[in-house]
């Protein structure tokens, strides 16, 4: 039977493919979403993507996890450098969490260098494009692989 996964998406990914591509890629949040699940299927996981532009909504999602999914997949967008609310949720969390980020943030504005979803997650993935979330969904498969 598949592991459930959450893959959450934060303000304003709904525009990739159209927002600066040149930082974020030409692929769409579709074309990633159809990646993930190509790569999940495989290895035992199902997928329940979801995207918001609301805090509210995501940290409704983090807390939805807590009794549907064996580990989430997060990229919070700019929610990322500003939410405590979002932090605490996921802390409540009991399985992996993976921080996805498109760009390197560390290469970018001063303000996008902290993260209070990096302090909860096991593993942040940034700068890899739209296959940050492709490695995300494998390191997740491994991480909830039964042991023997």
């Amino acid at each position: 039977m598949p592991q459930d996964v959450f893959i959450l998406n934060g303000p304003n990914l709904n525009l990739l493919g159209k927002r600066e591509p040149e930082i974020y890629g030409h692929q769409t949040l579709a074309d990633i979403e159809s990646d993930c699940r190509a790569r999940a299927t495989p290895l035992g996981l199902a997928i329940d993507f979801r995207q918001s532009n609301h805090e509210g909504v995501l940290i409704d999602s983090i807390h939805e996890a807590r009794e549907r999914a064996a580990g989430i997949i997060i990229n919070p967008g700019a929610l990322t450098h500003t939410s405590i609310a979002i932090h605490d949720a996921l802390k409540a969390f009991s399985g992996p969490i993976v921080e996805v980020h498109l760009s390197n943030i560390h290469q970018r504005e001063h303000f996008r260098h902290r993260s209070y979803v990096s302090l909860v997650a096991k593993a942040v993935i940034a700068g890899c494009g739209a296959h940050g979330y492709v490695l995300a969904v494998e390191a997740m498969a491994r991480w909830l692989e039964p042991q023997a």
